[in-house]
């Protein structure tokens, strides 16, 4: 259970480390983060995109496989 909360203690530390980093830094600085965190934003929902994109190819390859497997059954 400590390793737990250390490794929580941890996270919340390196939190507060980068927001309080992150208010003293200059503006420019500032938007650089922001559109680092809009890019990998960007990047992550472009990923879930296609990766339900894929989903729903594979699962119309079964579907039309199952489709295929009952007109045979029944002939």
């Amino acid at each position: 259970m400590s390793t737990k909360r250390n490794g929580l203690l941890a996270l919340l530390g390196l939190g507060a480390l980068a927001w309080w980093k992150y208010k003293n830094s200059t503006p420019e600085e500032q938007q650089a983060v922001k559109d680092k965190l809009n890019t990998a934003k960007d990047n992550f929902n472009k990923w879930g995109s296609d990766l339900k994109n894929k989903a729903n190819e594979v699962a119309s390859q079964v579907q039309n496989k199952v489709d295929e497997a009952k007109t045979t059954v029944q002939d």
